[in-house]
């Protein structure tokens, strides 16, 4: 699956840069600027979650620019969703 080998990567890039607490994953986010975010490694188990991870092989392939897992879309959806995410893990 495309998606493993995207994140295989980022997750070797991403040992080269800030540390990202284990059990996380930092991707970058945003249509013109990005910026960091660090997510639980649940989230890409999560359909809404995926549906980025596609986007983002669509428009980067296995080139991500900023050197870990870019997704493109804005922050505000970004935020939005990674927040109901978060909600709906309280209640697991």
């Amino acid at each position: 699956m495309a998606i493993r080998q995207i994140l295989r990567r980022s997750l070797s890039n991403e040992r080269r840069s800030v540390e990202v607490p284990k059990g996380h994953l930092a991707v970058y986010v945003g249509q013109n600027e990005k910026k960091r975010f660090v997510v639980p490694l649940s989230y890409l188990n999560h359909p809404s979650f995926q549906e980025l991870l596609c986007q983002a092989e669509e428009e980067f392939g296995f080139h991500h620019p900023m050197g870990g897992l870019t997704i493109p879309c804005s922050e505000d959806l970004f935020v939005d969703l990674t927040s109901r995410l978060s909600r709906t893990r309280l209640y697991m």
